[in-house]
């Protein structure tokens, strides 16, 4: 299917008129380019950070938590091994809690997230129930909307989906409590069938593939829900569909000053709707330098496989090093899935998806494939560190495992971020529900004009 929705005249309007909008462009860039002593000489935290990469504190949260240093008592910052707790909990214990009883994690960490506390077997079986009866979309709604122009990717597809169901909410603009707190837990039910359903109908009109909609069934977690509905036989392995809940479980939050969960505080400051707040965060999310990111690292493995024949250390050393210098790869000069915003020695994340890739990889027959995932991700920080000056430690984070796993389910690329948003649906609906019950101002912080005073010139004598 291709882009045909447009008339023959305005096709041929559109390219009489993109060599003029190009030089407009041009001057666009000019007159919004900053010189870079402007944000030194006003303290400008770019990024909402400062030169050692410190967060600005822009709020208070009580969902969760993320340490990367210790300090002393004279407030001296050392580099530590990355912590994450959910309400309180370290995540390893939160993981640790539920593989050992060889459940599911993912609807558990959910309801952590979303009411502070670990839910007794009678409470986490009720929320398994509501989740069960939201897992339905409107009557029709996979014809009218999910089927009509299908975006070519999908976390636009999903978004749209999210802004249509406002239209078939009676209570779409309440932003009460309790009405927020169920369209959230719907959208928290949907989002599994709102992401494989837009893969499907982007497959079948863009790759003339067989159109295949399964049904969701009341019994399936989360993960098994998402591998059901993708798969056309609907077959998984208990070992993909725990490894898959895992990845969910991982990817559920990750504090309030992540991207897309800071653009659902800031949508939910001015009191928009839910749905409206959730395309905003979709929007985010899509972002390569977000939850984009475990794509890069996938297709980045991929050229280290077409380009390094012989993966002695010192030839992914010399790939790796073309990588910093923007001479291989997309040129972005970034080696993907290495580092992070906050963490500095390790992405906890990453260190309980690296301890489960290897019975994955195992079972799929991928022993090699493991092996250079290793091998890059113990040589790339030395690389790192002898080429760039870094601040603080630099580590493999938690989306250099993920798109790893990922793949090795057999889940499309398309899909990545996707998946990464359905579980990340769960971080986003507790944090609005905390930015609403605190009754915040809305948030807008300043930006200071450097342009100089001018004059209006009248039209007839501007040159």
């Amino acid at each position: 299917m291709t882009n045909t929705t447009y008339t023959a005249a305005y096709q041929e309007f559109l390219s009489d008129v993109m060599p003029k909008i190009e030089k407009l462009a041009q001057l666009a860039r000019e007159s919004t380019e900053i010189d870079n002593s402007w944000y030194y000489k006003f303290d400008v935290k770019r990024g909402l950070r400062d030169l050692e990469g410190n967060g600005v504190l822009a709020g208070l949260t009580d969902i969760s938590d993320i340490v990367a240093f210790s300090i002393d008592e004279n407030g001296n910052k050392t580099p530590s091994d990355g912590v994450l707790r959910y309400r309180g909990i370290d995540i390893h214990a939160i993981v640790d809690g539920f593989e050992k009883e060889k459940r599911f994690g993912f609807e558990e960490t959910a309801y952590l997230l979303l009411f502070g506390n670990l839910p007794t077997v009678k409470q986490l079986n009720a929320f398994k129930e509501i989740l069960s009866g939201f897992r339905t979309l409107p009557e029709s709604f996979v014809r009218d909307v999910i089927m009509k122009a299908p975006s070519k990717d999908l976390m636009n597809s999903i978004a749209r989906s999210v802004l249509t169901l406002y239209s078939y909410d009676e209570n779409s603009d309440d932003i009460s409590i309790p009405n927020v707190l169920r369209q959230s837990l719907q959208l928290i039910a949907q989002f599994p069938l709102l992401s494989t359903y837009s893969y499907h109908a982007h497959n079948h009109y863009h790759g003339a593939e067989s159109l295949i909609i399964h049904h969701p069934k009341p019994s399936l977690s989360t993960a098994e829900t998402i591998l059901h509905s993708l798969r056309p036989d609907s077959k998984y392995t208990d070992l993909e569909a725990k490894t898959l809940d895992l990845m969910l479980v991982l990817h559920a939050e990750h504090g309030g000053g992540n991207n897309s969960t800071f653009t659902t505080h800031v949508v939910s400051s001015s009191g928009s709707d839910t749905y409206s707040t959730v395309a905003a965060a979709m929007g985010s999310l899509k972002g390569p330098r977000h939850g984009g990111a475990n794509i890069k690292v996938v297709q980045m493995f991929d050229d280290i496989k077409k380009n390094v024949l012989d993966r002695t250390d010192k030839n992914i050393c010399d790939y790796l090093e073309r990588l910093l210098e923007k001479q291989a790869f997309d040129g972005s000069g970034l080696i993907y899935g290495m580092g992070h915003a906050v963490y500095s020695l390790s992405d906890p994340r990453a260190e309980i998806l690296k301890s489960y890739i290897r019975e994955l990889s195992e079972a799929k027959g991928l022993d090699g494939e493991y092996k250079l995932y290793m091998q890059v991700a113990r040589l790339a920080p030395e690389v790192i560190n002898e080429k760039r000056r870094i601040y603080k430690g630099v580590s493999a984070n938690v989306d250099f495992y993920s798109g790893f796993v990922n793949a090795t389910l057999g889940i499309p690329n398309d899909l990545f971020t996707p998946i990464f948003a359905i579980a990340r649906i769960v971080g986003w609906s507790a944090h609005r529900i905390e930015e609403l019950s605190n009754n915040g101002k809305i948030i807008r912080p300043n930006y200071k004009c450097i342009s100089e005073k001018k004059e209006y010139v009248p039209l007839d004598k501007r040159r």
